[in-house]
């Protein structure tokens, strides 16, 4: 196995670990006019309902076993464990009843290119005085999404735009006024209520998704920027500049799309602080002055003292399909009004043995939301009254790589956005017996979480908000993409409070998990784990999504939420 990528360190839950290491039956309403979902809606339905027969201990086991079997050889992309993962996935779904998606089959196509980039080995900044050579992996690293054998940047004028972000509901914007066609735009790391000092800009110390590199690179590319560098700075990133590094120099599966990636950036990448230090003291700058400016309200952006850019990239590509798997149970009443549940089947495949064993089996990662996924399924078919609204159970790939697979599905939904309920997405449960808590990543963020709410007060649990938000797990799974495109996405699971060892019981072991076996041959199935806290979890998911089938209602986003605006578009600003 290769180092894991830069994209696959989502689901690392403390940023300390992640430097220790080195994410009832009405009429018909329409989507268009749906209203919000009251508080009360959710917490008025707490009667106690008896857990499904289907989610039990056993169910799960069942099926993680399977699906993380070394039959399915580590279920990476474009291999035989693909075929074979996948297969099984349709297999389960057609045997427990789901009809396929609407072309007739419960594959979604995926189109995906690996990007193979080999960046010229200096970055060349000139301008005043002796030009500056940063150097590669020491100084910089550099990639794009453009689907061309080489990209280049030649001379293009170097400007600083603050963090790179535009937040209108904040009153924020770090382009204004600032024409950066055909330029490099250099910005900082996070956002700046994380980053900064000052908690009252946008949410504080909860990470925006303005904080995230993956929207800075969106949003200089909507503003025509021919490159665009983030300063790394290893306390507000929460990983160190290795991260970056490993993940930099690793081929990159990317969607394919129809103009080549064309509306990118030519050249994506980081700098250290070193290195930025540097470019700024050139410019006749100091990082400390941009670095408190860009954390003031207010802030303009400004060029960078005449200095200009030059670098490079050579490319190798390889174009593939792989696919997202689905199925569907449709509703009773309701059958254009869509649940979607989710999880991601793909992990590392066969790679370098560790400890004799080769085989990246991702037993937890994702093995155990799969196995839940198929057990909601179950359930659904089993209960004696069937969902109002039609529910979709869906297996996604290349979450490792990028969130790829359901990405693409929310590019090209197979059934509308704004008919979409929600998102209830499942990934990395814990197999440590039953939890205490449901710890909401992204908590604040929808109303969904009453849901959640009165679901885990039936099984005697409280909610937890997200204990690390300035990580920014929220935008590392991939109910993250149903959010950007504005459905109500959920994810949330036990994993603080074990009801037999406690607080520090959990930690230890979600520690040693992390330590050792996390995208390692090690995460495989282990016949000693106690599955039923995944079981609880499903469970509670099970619950929620009944819930919201037998509504007609759609949940809404909370207030100051980056996703609301998608969401009242789609609908219509309803």
């Amino acid at each position: 196995m290769s180092a894991p990528t830069f994209y696959s360190w989502h689901k690392l839950l403390p940023a300390s670990l992640l430097l220790g290491l080195g994410l009832a039956g009405c009429q018909t309403q329409s989507a268009t006019t749906a209203t919000a979902t009251p508080t009360a809606t959710a917490e008025a339905t707490t009667t106690p309902a008896a857990p499904p027969a289907a989610i039990s201990a056993a169910s799960i086991s069942k099926y993680l076993r399977a699906i993380s079997s070394d039959e399915m050889m580590g279920r990476k992309p474009f291999t035989l464990g693909e075929e074979r993962s996948t297969q099984y996935l349709a297999d389960e779904f057609k045997r427990l009843g789901l009809q396929p998606g609407p072309e007739g089959s419960y594959f979604q196509p995926v189109p995906l290119v690996e990007i193979t980039g080999t960046p010229a080995t200096t970055l060349l900044v000139k301008g005043k005085g002796q030009p500056l050579s940063f150097q590669y992996k020491t100084d910089f690293v550099a990639f794009t999404q453009r689907e061309q054998p080489k990209v280049q940047v030649t001379n293009s004028p170097l400007v600083f735009a603050g963090y790179g972000v535009v937040a209108p509901e904040y009153g924020w914007d770090d382009y204004a006024g600032l024409d950066v066609k055909g330029k490099t735009v250099v910005v900082l790391v996070n956002d700046p209520g994380n980053a900064g000092q000052d908690t009252t800009l946008f949410k504080g110390r909860a990470m925006t998704y303005y904080g995230r590199w993956t929207y800075k690179y969106e949003e200089a590319a909507r503003h025509g920027a021919a490159g665009i560098l983030i300063v790394h700075d290893t306390q507000p990133a929460a990983y160190p500049w290795s991260v970056v590094l490993s993940g930099a120099i690793s081929p990159k599966l990317r969607a394919q799309t129809a103009n080549k990636g064309a509306d990118k950036c030519a050249l994506e990448g980081w700098l250290t602080l070193d290195a930025a230090k540097k470019l700024f003291q050139a410019a006749g700058l100091s990082y400390e002055q941009l670095y408190a400016a860009a954390n003031t309200k207010g802030f303009r952006p400004r060029p960078l003292g005449g200095l200009t850019l030059t670098g490079s990239i050579q490319n190798k590509l390889r174009r593939q399909t792989s696919r997202n798997v689905l199925g569907v149970l449709p509703g009773t009443a309701r059958p254009d009004e869509y649940i979607i549940y989710s999880a991601h089947w793909d992990h590392f495949g066969v790679g370098k043995a560790i400890a004799g064993d080769s085989i990246y089996n991702g037993a937890v990662d994702d093995g155990t939301g799969l196995a839940a996924l198929l057990s909601i399924a179950e359930a659904f078919q089993k209960a004696p009254q069937k969902p109002e609204r039609s529910i979709v159970f869906l297996a996604v790939t290349a979450e490792e790589q990028g969130l790829l697979g359901s990405a693409y599905y929310a590019q090209h939904p197979p059934y509308p956005l704004n008919k979409t309920v929600a998102d209830l997405n499942m990934d990395m449960l814990w197999p440590y017996g039953e939890m205490k808590d449901l710890t909401v990543i992204g908590y604040g963020q929808s109303e969904l979480e009453d849901y959640a709410r009165a679901a885990a007060k039936e099984q005697d649990r409280y909610v937890l908000p997200d204990q690390t938000p300035e990580t920014g797990m929220f935008y590392r799974s991939d109910h993250f993409n149903f959010a950007h495109v504005g459905v109500p996405s959920l994810y949330a699971s036990g994993g603080f409070e074990s009801r037999t060892g406690g607080k520090a019981a959990i930690a230890q072991q979600r520690q040693n998990y992390t330590a050792n076996m996390y995208h390692k041959p090690a995460d495989q199935f282990d016949p000693s784990w106690d599955l039923s806290g995944i079981a609880q979890d499903a469970q509670l998911y099970f619950r929620v999504g009944q819930r919201l089938a037998a509504e007609t209602t759609f949940p809404q986003w909370r207030a100051g939420s980056e996703f609301k605006g998608a969401r009242d578009k789609s609908l219509g600003g309803k």
